[in-house]
């Protein structure tokens, strides 16, 4: 079965603020299909199902930063009010909320992109105490070898490092 929204869009829409991925309310209202204020309209309908570990609102300095980094946020998009933040748990309770097909479907998409990262973080971070360890290990007992071994494990460390967001292309799509 095809997904409503391709999966690598999704993933573009994940951010890391406080430690934690987040989805802006703007992008999961675009990918539900409602506008900002209608999905901040139903989340505050319900605003107990939403503690601050499932959604919080950016500071000033947030916002700055991802339309810095990004360029996610248009300016003057969200002049009169900053944004809100979605945990995985969060955009999880959204479908509690907004109850509608769509919603439903894209609710499944974005907890396979949150899986999905969630092992590639996993099997990176199990790699890295691997190497780490390899590292130590190595570096008691090949002392002549030491600079060829550095090279090596800053090869692989590179090789780890997630891949910086595609920036979507410019032009028209075809239809």
């Amino acid at each position: 079965m095809k997904a409503i929204v391709p999966q690598e869009v999704i993933e573009q829409k994940i951010f890391l603020i406080h430690r934690q991925k987040i989805m802006l309310d703007k992008d999961l209202a675009e990918l539900y299909g409602v506008t900002t204020g209608n999905l901040n309209k139903a989340v505050k309908r319900n605003v107990e199902r939403f503690p601050e570990d499932f959604m919080f609102q950016l500071t000033k300095n947030e916002e700055n930063s991802l339309r810095f980094q990004f360029g996610s946020l248009k300016r003057g998009r969200h002049a009169k009010y900053l944004p809100y933040a979605f945990t995985e748990q969060g955009v999880a309770m959204l479908s509690s909320v907004l109850k509608s097909k769509r919603a439903v479907q894209v609710n499944i998409a974005i907890m396979r992109a949150f899986v999905k990262l969630r092992n590639i973080l996993s099997t990176h971070k199990e790699l890295a105490c691997k190497l780490k360890e390899l590292e130590r290990k190595t570096g008691k007992h090949l002392k002549k070898h030491d600079v060829e071994i550095q090279a090596i494990f800053d090869a692989i460390r590179q090789l780890m490092a997630l891949p910086e967001k595609v920036k979507p292309r410019i032009g028209f799509k075809p239809c």
